[in-house]
């Protein structure tokens, strides 16, 4: 069996099932025999996909028959769990109030994945709800999935929400992963685990069929070992989708990512640094400023970036996620069987876990509550939240800090070393890059800048609306320059 371990990608396993080495059935063998072995320490797969060999097999007679469906042909893929798909398998959220929702649908997103040769191998557990629920919540932890742990130091967080599929693809347990953001859900979570991670541009990847946070701020977005990994899969994931109204520039807008990645790319632009995400962890700034060291040697111009009060954006951030969330999950599950999906409404979901101990566990759901008290889509205090949050993310944040420096991007450590597991008080978030690209709508990538005492750090990228293409050839120079990751080694824990 060819299981291809945390040291591997996309391309060298593309290259093995060309040569004949390897075939798509052996990588998903692999992938069972690698999660028989030691799945359970980090705990990222939530369910394994029933299909998976047939569509192996099918993909690897379609290979024979001498047909290829591009650079993603047969390989294994994990979906985060509040991603639909077809297959026979429940789409959750890590809540026990979806355990039964298994829906026969692909989201648009996976659909677009098989047509390009995918197997979707299963399910990678999540922060339950993607972390709406609870401020105070553990990250990793659903109610279906349990607990997901770094495979850095197994006493270390995944971040999330996009935990298992962070953990999972660090781990090598899958080629690569799919995950979602509303706010620092794929790039936390990918920093943490040594991976890239990209959030795009709202509206460049569909969002039908995926369990939802935020219209204005919802995405899905490819979570790799590389940044050409992470291109080929945007290449895939990208186009319009006409039951997803925020992707009618999308098939304007897409390209081919891989294609335009260039290991020159930082030669001769202007970057501009964002140092008041730094302060709350010396060690990730000492890494930090080797990144800019880095950048430098391969031909950036970096111009300082002056302090930015992002508190206004995260009050108006947190009146839109929580009115839109009351709304659109109640879309959501009007759009689900009810007689496999009881609740209905978010006033259900409230009900249901406080009369489900196994929910309320560990935290409670006071953002639930939170959300439960808005006032709807039409709500003046709503409206006017909406207009100032996208305003001061992005033509007054993101957009003004580059007109101002001439800069092609920002960038910025994307967050700390992670924190030690404390289900009794939580996460211990610091300061983070996410905020800014996430509410603006803006895309933000992650690359592996290095390791503090051995758990990874990132460098974020951080441009204007649709310039993936830009930030990922970016990340790429800086990425073949540096070659900052290192696989894990599944250590207890760090330190003394």
């Amino acid at each position: 069996m060819g299981f291809i371990g945390p040291d591997g990608d996309l391309t060298d396993e593309q290259a093995r099932q060309a040569s004949g080495e390897l075939t798509a059935e052996d990588a998903v063998l692999g992938r069972l025999m690698a999660q028989h072995l030691f799945g359970a320490r980090t705990n990222a797969i939530l369910a394994f996909n029933p299909d998976a060999l047939d569509i192996a097999r099918a993909l690897d007679a379609e290979r024979k028959a001498g047909k290829t469906r591009g650079p993603l042909h047969g390989l294994p893929i994990l979906v985060k769990d509040n991603i639909e798909t077809a297959d026979p398998m429940a789409t959750t959220a890590g809540s026990l109030a979806l355990k039964d929702n298994v829906t026969g649908r692909d989201a648009a997103l996976v659909a677009r994945l098989r047509a390009a040769g995918v197997v979707v191998l299963g399910k990678a557990n999540l922060s339950e709800w993607a972390n709406i629920r609870s401020s105070r919540s553990t990250s990793g932890w659903s109610a279906v999935g349990g607990l997901t742990r770094n495979p850095y130091a197994l006493d270390r967080s995944a971040c999330g929400s996009s935990s298992g599929s962070g953990a999972a693809v660090a781990a090598g347990l899958a080629a690569a992963a799919i995950g979602t953001e509303t706010d620092g859900s794929i790039t936390c979570p990918a920093a943490m685990n040594g991976l890239v991670g990209l959030k795009p541009t709202v509206g460049l990847v569909s969002r039908t069929h995926i369990v939802p946070i935020s219209h204005s701020q919802d995405t899905a977005g490819p979570m790799t070992a590389t940044v050409r990994d992470a291109a080929l899969l945007l290449t895939a994931m990208a186009g319009s989708d006409p039951t997803d109204p925020a992707t009618l520039e999308a098939d304007a807008r897409k390209g081919d990512y891989a294609a335009a990645l260039s290991r020159d790319a930082l030669k001769g632009v202007t970057l501009a640094v964002a140092r008041f995400y730094a302060g709350d962890s010396p060690k990730t700034d000492a890494v930090f400023e080797q990144a800019l060291k880095d950048l430098a040697a391969q031909g950036a111009t970096l111009v300082e970036v002056k302090a930015f009060d992002e508190g206004p954006v995260g009050k108006a951030e947190g009146v839109v996620l929580f009115t839109e969330f009351k709304a659109d999950i109640a879309a959501y599950l009007a759009s689900t069987d009810p007689a496999k999906v009881k609740p209905r409404t978010l006033a259900d979901l409230i009900a249901f876990n406080a009369a489900t101990p196994e929910e309320l566990r560990w935290f409670g759901q006071e953002t639930f509550e939170k959300a439960q008290g808005t006032r709807g889509l039409d709500d003046p205090d709503y409206l006017k939240a909406k207009a100032d949050a996208k305003r001061l993310a992005g033509p007054e944040g993101i957009d003004r800090i580059l007109k101002e420096t001439g800069a092609v991007a920002i960038v910025a450590p994307t967050t700390g070393p992670a924190w030690t597991i404390d289900p009794v008080n939580g996460d211990h978030y610091g300061a983070s890059a996410t905020t800014l690209p996430a509410v603006a709508g803006y895309p933000h990538l992650t690359v592996p800048m290095g390791q503090v005492e051995g758990l990874p750090v990132g460098l974020s990228f951080i441009g204007p609306a649709w310039s993936e293409a830009r930030l990922l050839s970016l990340g790429y120079a800086y990425e073949q320059a540096t070659m900052r990751r290192k696989p894990p080694e599944m250590k207890a824990t760090v330190g003394p």
